[in-house]
């Protein structure tokens, strides 16, 4: 007997798709979860959610955790379901960008007393919606949810009759601007995932997954889904031959050359600079990113894809630089600035900033990359997650040798303490994985002379 056809990865994503949207309705418990991988498509479902439960139960809040997640849902409301009325619930000190407030479909206010009546989807960030207290909707949806804070949930949760959470469990944890060590074991810990919290205290809540991703390539799966999602694996949207990167100008033998040559055939590049413990802002590094981006963009790059399989030429939007801390992509901004100007129009910003950012190519400064010890912050699953999972085409990683041992000489020490279980993987075993697939995939750089400090 011939075997029975596996299901596309459309038919897929529609079948779980559907599913989600038809159990809404008839919906018994309080809430209702949705996990995904990286580009699994959570704001088109977010938004197909949001358009389906205006239909049956009239105006739809939808809360976000950043201004720029709240501003890109509003934009595909207005773009992809025109519809609808989108109103966008925002600060006072809050400015929306210019394209908001200038398209006709979008309402933007401060006050929900403003929006409620003249809007049928509302989309504003949690902090905003905290600010609500005397309003109550039969249905709410929130994105990013494993980002979202319990204490926030707490602040927002009796604004819904029942809500829809629509989250990564792989992506950065909730994070504090203050210290929050005292609350560390407790259960109500306000730095536990409001997802995390409201599973454990919801045993039998209904738990969906989007199983395909349509942004990474079929490169990147078995480590992305090994490393960080092992509970809930997926594969990719698109087939090996989908994607491909040349060059229409030939390469000069540099090491930046060797890099984005392997990047291009496999999907992955280590560009390893010498070992060396460094302070964070690494010169020699940061400059190594920098002439990657330029030969990516100085060799007439294409990038075909299934949008595009006449070809894409490589422009500086197409690439995204990840780093670790502020200071590292203010001081990238300003190399580029002053000896790159070609590269004007890159997307440059920390892991915190870049989720749900996605680019054709994606050049990462290691987190771990000459440093003397590898803190908790530094270990972070969560943010390895996010720097290797904004690429359609390849990611290039750029470090220091050295960083084995110095896991080996750290081994994770942090204290089990009572609470919910995280679905993502130790920190610690998490680099030790991504490390092994890249050094098939390393590229020695040459020894040269340091660079003068800027």
């Amino acid at each position: 007997m011939t075997p029975p056809r596996r299901p596309s990865p459309q038919q897929q994503t529609d079948k779980a798709t559907r599913a989600v949207l038809e159990q809404l309705p008839a919906l018994t418990h309080r809430g209702l979860v949705v996990e995904a991988p990286p580009g699994a498509g959570k704001s088109t479902l977010v938004a197909q959610a949001a358009d389906a439960l205006t239909q049956s139960s009239g105006p739809c809040p939808v809360i976000a955790q950043t201004n720029s997640q709240v501003d890109h849902l509003v934009r595909r409301f207005a773009h992809n379901h025109p519809h609808l009325r989108t109103a966008r619930f925002t600060a006072v000190d809050h400015t929306a960008p210019d394209d908001l407030r200038a398209h006709s479909g979008v309402r933007i206010g401060t006050r929900i007393e403003d929006l409620e009546r003249a809007a049928d989807v509302i989309v504003g960030t949690a902090t905003k919606w905290a600010t609500v207290t005397d309003r109550r909707w039969p249905w709410g949806v929130i994105d990013e949810a494993y980002q979202m804070r319990s204490d926030m949930l707490l602040r927002t949760a009796d604004l819904f009759d029942q809500t829809l959470f629509v989250g990564d469990p792989g992506q950065l944890d909730p994070f504090s601007t203050v210290r929050t060590d005292r609350f560390a074991g407790m259960p109500h810990d306000p730095m536990h995932s409001a997802v995390a919290v409201l599973i454990a205290n919801n045993p039998d809540l209904p738990i969906h997954q989007l199983p395909v991703s349509w942004r990474l390539p079929p490169s990147a799966i078995p480590l992305i889904s090994n490393a960080f999602y092992p509970l809930t694996p997926f594969q990719a949207g698109s087939n090996e031959t989908d994607r491909t990167l040349t060059f229409s100008i030939a390469g000069m033998r540099t090491p930046a050359d060797h890099v984005i040559e392997h990047a291009a055939r496999t999907g992955w590049a280590l560009f390893e600079l010498p070992a060396r413990t460094t302070h964070h802002l690494d010169n020699e590094a940061l400059h190594a990113v920098l002439d990657i981006a330029e030969r990516l963009l100085a060799r007439g790059t294409i990038a075909t894809s299934e949008e595009t399989p006449e070809g894409h030429v490589l422009r500086p939007d197409d690439i995204a630089i990840g780093t670790t801390h502020r200071s590292q992509a203010h001081h990238l901004r300003a190399l580029l600035a002053r000896h790159h100007p070609q590269l004007h129009g890159i997307t440059v910003d920390t892991a915190n900033r870049l989720q749900g950012c996605e680019r054709k190519i994606t050049i990462v400064l290691h987190p771990l990359s000459g440093r003397g010890d590898a803190s908790a912050f530094h270990l972070e699953a969560g943010r390895l997650c996010v720097l290797t999972s904004r690429h359609r085409h390849a990611c290039i990683v750029v470090a220091r040798a050295g960083i084995a041992e110095l896991l080996d000489a750290h081994p994770s020490n942090t204290p089990a303490r009572p609470g919910p279980a995280s679905k993502i993987p130790d920190g610690w075993e998490a680099h030790h994985a991504v490390l092994a697939h890249l050094t098939q995939h390393t590229i020695h750089a040459q020894a040269r002379p340091r660079r003068r400090r800027e």
